[in-house]
């Protein structure tokens, strides 16, 4: 596992490096501005051929799609529910992972999984998947810009921190079948 984040954090530094210029999350009410505000989750070099789907309207629903793409990467825009800019471009795995997570489900994860998020995030919580606001007393998680690797099995607690304050990469979701990688 340290040699295989040696590697994705080496491929990061230059992604991030080479990344679109930040879009403006706030009141990307028709598709054109979603698919632009999605494809700056990520390099272009992935946003540029990625599906592009927008959240579901209804909890439960389905993701709209606003673009067909091609190279088997998906991007969505910012994430309503928060009050943060979090666009995401997932993998394969990835989005393996977001369908059971919308579902509630365990992800089935069978291979090394990438997720940019260029323009960072904001989280309800880093141990709990499902919250939908910050406990009491507690404030949003907002992460900067990073990628997120899954795996198949667990991540050692004693070799990651959960901290995401560090400025180190953390476990979010630690110990839940949601648990992966942040790293920044």
């Amino acid at each position: 596992m340290k040699r295989l984040l040696s590697i994705v954090l080496a491929g990061i530094s230059l992604a991030i490096a080479a990344g679109p210029a930040a879009a403006d999350a706030g009141g990307n009410k028709n598709a054109a501005q979603k698919i632009k505000v999605a494809s700056s989750a990520a390099p272009s070099s992935v946003s540029k051929d990625a599906t592009i789907l927008d959240w579901p309207t209804a909890p439960g629903g389905k993701p709209v799609l606003l673009r067909q793409g091609k190279n088997g990467w998906t991007c969505l825009p910012d994430n309503p529910g928060t009050p943060g800019p979090d666009p995401m471009c997932l993998d394969k795995q990835w989005m393996k992972w977001m369908n059971a997570y919308m579902s509630k489900t365990a992800p089935a994860i069978d291979g090394v999984g990438i997720s940019y998020m260029l323009q960072g995030g904001s989280d309800a919580s880093n141990p709990d998947p499902f919250a939908a606001k910050p406990a009491p007393g507690e404030h949003w998680v907002k992460a900067p810009p990073h990628i997120m690797v899954i795996a198949p099995g667990k991540l050692d607690p004693a070799m990651f921190s959960s901290e995401p304050h560090s400025g180190e990469h953390w476990i979010m979701y630690g110990g839940t079948p949601y648990e992966h990688l942040m790293i920044p």
